[in-house]
């Protein structure tokens, strides 16, 4: 079943979609606020990591520069967010598609993994937040 498919499965009405990773601090973040910004009135986005630390400010200045502002999301580990009955959980990363535990009610997970825009230090890092933040923009617009 493609991805597509498993979305157009979904009950009618404004779906949960969770957008799973590590740390819940760059990827997933950007992935809720874009989701939100993009489709909010089809979609409500979440976020969550598998250990949950804190939002890179990187991330909040990158998705500043397309105005879309996450400065008042924060980092939610799974405890917090298990319990709201997501219709699509979305892994953005390796190791939470490894670690991923299972949720109530979500049949098919999808996997995307994006790049840890995080892992580069200096003049580099930037350009890689947005280089990552345009990749999943892309991704929501082909798939949702």
């Amino acid at each position: 079943m493609t991805i597509t498919e498993k979305i157009g499965e979904l009950h009618a009405g404004k779906k949960r979609v969770l957008f799973l990773c590590t740390h819940n601090s760059a990827r997933s973040q950007m992935a809720e606020g874009l989701l939100r910004a993009m489709l909010g009135s089809r979609y409500e986005g979440y976020s969550a990591g598998v250990h949950a630390t804190a939002v890179d400010p990187d991330a909040i200045r990158a998705m500043a520069e397309i105005g879309v502002d996450i400065s008042g999301q924060r980092s939610k580990g799974l405890d917090e967010v298990k319990e709201i009955g997501f219709d699509l959980v979305v892994t953005v990363c390796d190791r939470a598609k490894e670690a991923c535990p299972f949720l109530p009610g979500v049949k098919n997970p999808i996997h995307k993994s994006f790049e840890d825009p995080a892992a580069y230090v200096g003049e580099a890092r930037m350009p890689a937040f947005r280089r990552v933040r345009d990749e999943i923009r892309s991704w929501i617009e082909e798939i949702f």
